[in-house]
């Protein structure tokens, strides 16, 4: 399988959503196809971006404005788009993303009720209008994504000490936003068994995959 140009594809959902598994499961495949692809997270990918990641969340931050918080995300994303997405995309690689600038439109536009449409134009800026050629958006009620994380093992970090309120404001957000871009956000419903779900995502992955060939 060659593409002509490299696929942009971003994961997306609600802490509690499943997508992580399904990251595993689709980058395992991968490698068995023997494809070029390159998996990221959000804010990280790169020294810089990995530093302002610690600072969003660490816990002690609690002092951190809204607006502070809002920069920082633009800020890593920035760093990343730059110094790693580009240069991979233009390099034909398979680029997946945990989570993008739709988690900082929902967590920071409709989450802490910051302004969306400042929003939209902040992340058009960091990412310099870059946009992921599909979005996968892993669909979860709150009441079940929270039976979930009371299993973790894991430490919360600052932003999953939110409340279920700020978590209902996040899904909500999500939806708006798959409503909105029918095209390029693609709803799973993640309240199925794993193994139902990768084989949605698997098979809306090589649909993708099989029309960017076509570029």
């Amino acid at each position: 399988m060659v593409l002509n140009r490299g696929l942009f594809i971003t994961f997306e959902g609600i802490d509690g959503s499943g997508k992580t598994l399904q990251l595993k499961l689709l980058t395992a495949d991968l490698e068995k196809a023997d494809l070029k692809y390159l998996l990221l997270r959000e804010p990280g990918g790169t020294s810089i971006s990995e530093q302002i990641r610690k600072i969003l969340l660490d816990r002690k931050n609690k002092e951190m404005s809204a607006e502070t918080e809002l920069l920082l995300f633009a800020a890593a994303r920035a760093q990343l788009v730059k110094q790693i997405v580009e240069p991979a995309l233009a390099a034909k690689t398979i680029v997946i993303s945990d989570r993008f600038f739709d988690s900082t439109t929902v967590y920071q536009g409709y989450g802490r009720g910051m302004n969306v449409d400042f929003v939209h134009r902040l992340n058009n800026f960091a990412t310099q209008g870059l946009q992921p050629d599909l979005t996968f958006y892993f669909d979860i009620s709150v009441e079940t994504a929270l039976d979930r994380l009371k299993n973790r093992t894991e430490k919360a970090d600052r932003i999953d000490l939110e409340s279920q309120i700020f978590m209902e404001k996040t899904r909500l957000g999500y939806l708006q936003i798959a409503e909105e871009n029918p095209n390029r956000v693609r709803i799973i419903d993640a309240e199925r068994a794993p193994e139902e779900i990768y084989k949605d995502l698997k098979l809306q992955f090589e649909q993708a995959v099989n029309l960017m060939k076509c570029r």
